[in-house]
């Protein structure tokens, strides 16, 4: 996957100026970067929910960008997307949360349904758990059924939309180990955006950094460290930065 040259403006305000980033097929990609950044508009960018004002978006060969509805569509069911927070549907029980893209977008009889759930249910560690409502659970588990959803269709590449935040420590630290077996379980490749540093180091094979609407540094975690950009050491540091204005 491959973005270039990206712009995007919304209301006269420049928000993508110019993003150009691989993704290498089986890679971890985490894009971080400040709030505000760009980094929600960069995702949704990824997967077809917004057309940049200019640049590509190279999906298997393919313009993500100027593909033709049909198309498109097409190209978007190679993604799952692991919301905010989960994102879960609060009127359906874990099991018909995650059997909705299945029924929808398949031809599973309900027994092959109900094996697919139990399958993504273990690989996120959360079996036995089918009847529960989304409020009878905590807020890593919302996270992990979020995750078993977005991949219940088996998509070529995972997109992770803040995947720790408003967790505490912990938690989130163990919502990092399940991306990271999902990582060595599945034949995915994951972008993940987050502003959490300490997230960032344990799921990524490479960090980029967005800033101004462009992609400043990109490096694998332990050289991303040691970037010599005042920026990044300012934000690895949790200093106060002077943004950039487009």
């Amino acid at each position: 996957m491959a973005v270039i040259d990206l712009w995007k403006s919304f209301s006269g305000k420049e928000v993508l100026r110019g993003v150009n980033l691989t993704v290498a097929p089986g890679e971890s990609l985490v894009i971080v970067g400040g709030s505000g950044a760009g980094k929600s508009v960069l995702l949704k960018h990824l997967i077809g929910l917004v057309q940049p004002d200019r640049g590509h978006v190279i999906v298997d060969g393919e313009d993500l960008a100027c593909a033709e509805p049909e198309r498109c569509l097409a190209i978007r069911r190679k993604f799952g997307m692991s919301f905010q927070e989960g994102a879960l549907f609060d009127s359906m029980n874990v099991f018909d949360n995650i059997a909705f893209p299945l029924r929808r977008h398949t031809r599973m009889s309900e027994e092959e349904i109900a094996e697919r759930v139990r399958e993504c249910l273990s690989l996120v560690h959360l079996s036995g758990i089918e009847k529960k409502m989304p409020s009878e659970l905590s807020g890593g588990m919302r996270r992990r059924v979020g995750f078993a959803r977005a991949i219940a269709l088996k998509p070529e590449i995972l997109l992770f939309d803040e995947p720790n935040t408003g967790l505490d420590p912990i938690t989130a630290a163990a919502i990092d180990r399940v991306i990271i077996e999902m990582r060595d379980k599945l034949p995915v490749t994951m972008v993940t955006i987050t502003h959490d540093m300490n997230s960032a180091f344990r799921i990524a094979d490479r960090i980029a950094m967005l800033r101004g609407g462009k992609i400043v540094a990109v490096a694998p975690p332990e050289e991303f460290r040691k970037l010599p950009d005042p920026y990044v050491q300012s934000f690895l540091a949790g200093q106060p930065v002077e943004e950039e204005v487009a």
